[in-house]
């Protein structure tokens, strides 16, 4: 009986012992998760006031925001880092709301326990707990101006200013955690020769998907800021960085994730490293000296596209080192591997060769410029929107090694040298391509009246696929197979019928029976997948593991 008091108390003591040490890590997650954020010499515009004109069009002294027919929304901000964060977010209020709804609910989809995600909260707080120190004053103070407009209902994840901030390296966070489709994108540039009147051409998919709410309200967004050059990007609401861009001086830049291993710490967010370029590089030298300068904790290719130049190369970027990729071509084509002699050589580069859907679209890619003769807007359209694979056999609806895998946040077509800007309008690039000439817009100098800014006479008509059987059975498709992740009841049959050459359907087939434990029927479906064209190496490793544990438990 003694002893097992003697042991009750040691058990007590430990057990003491561990909770005080979880209380001690809480609290030392709580304050190194701090961020204070930036001084402002000048904070008057948090005074400022929108004027509502009717319709969804707003303006704030020469700055101005509104929602065009196309369903794209328009932005022209101008003046200092912190009143263009105010009026920025002032403007587009219900958007940096909205975008943090939509964030929020898929992250609530993807950890449903409330525990963890709280448990996550202060995991990321400590991971980015250095993150404003690689991030330059301007962009915190602009980063500070736009989060006084952020909703209060997220107070318990941080405060205004620390979420925005650390939304802005959200794509870098899941870029390295995931190594997924998440981020798998495409673009390419033709010139000289290539191009049908010798003028540069860039053409990019940005393939980046949280979920259908994240890509409905984009922004197309002008910004005319005190230091450094005017320019454009697409973007959404809280959103200061840029993935897709261009600026006054014909400098185009596009980023691609390339494989990177799990980052130790934050450095500076890919996005804010391509709007420095955009705001301070007029010319290829330029980007890569900003580029060069800027720690990142993940690896990304920059297109980067220079009317001063003439030409596009590919800045190539990881956590400890930077290369340049020149096709010594007059055209560029960029998926998600590496291509310089340096970067393009290492281990992790070559498995994402292998592995990924990278190589096979980038063939692709080059097998569409090659037969689609010189290039001019409209062919590189229908580049960005073609859904096939190699020699155009049928690979299935939203198959990643497609250009066009039906997931596209935005598309986006640049002619540099004439400072036009094609978007694209839902759903992802099969709506019509908006054109924005950027002489036009910047010389507005404000916006008095609600009127269209985009010019209808260069607009690019939406794909034909639209209107097809075809596009309605991907709608089914689409549907059932969100279904199947929400742990909801389908019909297999149903989908595999909507998408039949598509692998992922039989895979998701194979997978919903397996957990019916109806190992014949799903068994059928995995062997039908093993058939088709599997976009990953993985992919197609677990579907082989599947059937093996199916052999084992149908063997007599």
């Amino acid at each position: 009986m003694l002893k097992r008091k003697k042991w009750l108390r040691r058990l007590l003591r430990v057990f003491g012992v561990f909770i005080t040490l979880l209380i001690i890590a809480a609290v030392y997650f709580v304050q190194v998760s701090k961020t204070d954020p930036p001084k402002p010499a000048d904070m008057s515009s948090l005074q400022l006031q929108r004027t509502g004109h009717g319709n969804g069009f707003y303006t704030l002294n020469n700055s101005w925001f509104r929602h065009s027919k196309s369903g794209l929304y328009e932005l022209y901000v101008e003046g200092d880092a912190f009143e263009r964060g105010v009026i920025n977010g002032k403007l587009t209020r219900e958007l940096v709301v909205r975008q943090e709804d939509h964030f929020a609910e898929q992250i609530t989809k993807m950890v449903p326990s409330k525990f963890k995600r709280n448990f996550l909260k202060y995991l990321i707080g400590f991971f980015n707990r250095k993150l404003d120190k690689n991030i330059t004053e301007e962009y915190r103070e602009e980063i500070y101006g736009i989060s006084n407009s952020a909703s209060p209902d997220y107070r318990y994840l941080g405060t205004n200013y620390q979420r925005i901030l650390n939304y802005h390296a959200a794509h870098d966070i899941g870029h390295a955690v995931q190594n997924l489709a998440l981020v798998g994108c495409t673009s390419f540039g033709t010139w000289g020769s290539m191009s049908a009147d010798s003028t540069m051409i860039i053409g990019r998919n940005f393939d980046f998907y949280v979920g259908d709410k994240f890509a409905e309200d984009k922004i197309v967004a002008f910004f005319n800021p005190s230091l450094g050059h005017k320019f454009m990007t697409v973007t959404w609401g809280g959103f200061v960085g840029a993935v897709s861009g261009m600026n006054d001086q014909g400098l185009s830049v596009t980023i691609n994730a390339a494989k990177s291993d799990l980052p130790t710490g934050s450095a500076t967010p890919v996005s804010l490293v391509t709007r420095e370029i955009l705001q301070y590089a007029k010319n290829i030298s330029e980007a890569i000296v900003i580029a060069r300068s800027r720690k990142m904790f993940v690896s990304e290719s920059f297109l980067v596209a220079s009317a001063a130049d003439n030409k596009a190369v590919i800045i190539e970027k990881t956590p400890d080192s930077l290369d340049i990729y020149d096709s010594q071509k007059e055209f560029i084509v960029c998926t998600n591997h590496f291509q310089s002699k340096g970067l393009g050589n290492t281990k992790m580069n070559r498995e994402q060769e292998n592995e990924s859907a990278s190589v096979y679209r980038y063939k692709r890619l080059t097998e569409l410029l090659d037969a689609n003769g010189k290039n001019t807007v409209q062919n590189a359209i229908n580049i960005l929107r073609d859904r096939k694979g190699l020699n155009g056999t049928d690979i299935g609806m939203g198959n990643e090694k497609a250009i066009n895998q039906l997931i596209a946040h935005h598309s986006v077509v640049f002619e540099p040298k004439k400072l036009l800007v094609w978007v694209s309008t839902a759903p992802w690039q099969l709506g019509e391509y908006v054109a924005y000439d950027l002489n036009t817009i910047f010389a507005l100098k404000g916006l008095k009246e609600n009127r269209e800014v985009a010019d209808s006479s260069l607009a690019i008509a939406a794909d034909p696929f639209l209107s097809t059987p075809a596009f309605k059975q991907f709608e089914v498709f689409r549907k059932l197979k969100q279904q199947v992740m929400d742990g909801g009841t389908i019909n297999t049959d149903s989908l595999v019928t909507s998408n039949p050459e598509f692998y992922n359907a039989y895979l998701l087939a194979g997978d919903y029976l397996y957990k019916q434990k109806k190992y014949a029927m799903a068994l059928q479906h995995y062997q039908v997948a093993l058939t088709k064209e599997i976009a990953t190496k993985k992919e197609a490793d677990h579907i082989k593991e599947q059937i093996k544990k199916i052999n084992k438990k149908l063997a007599p």
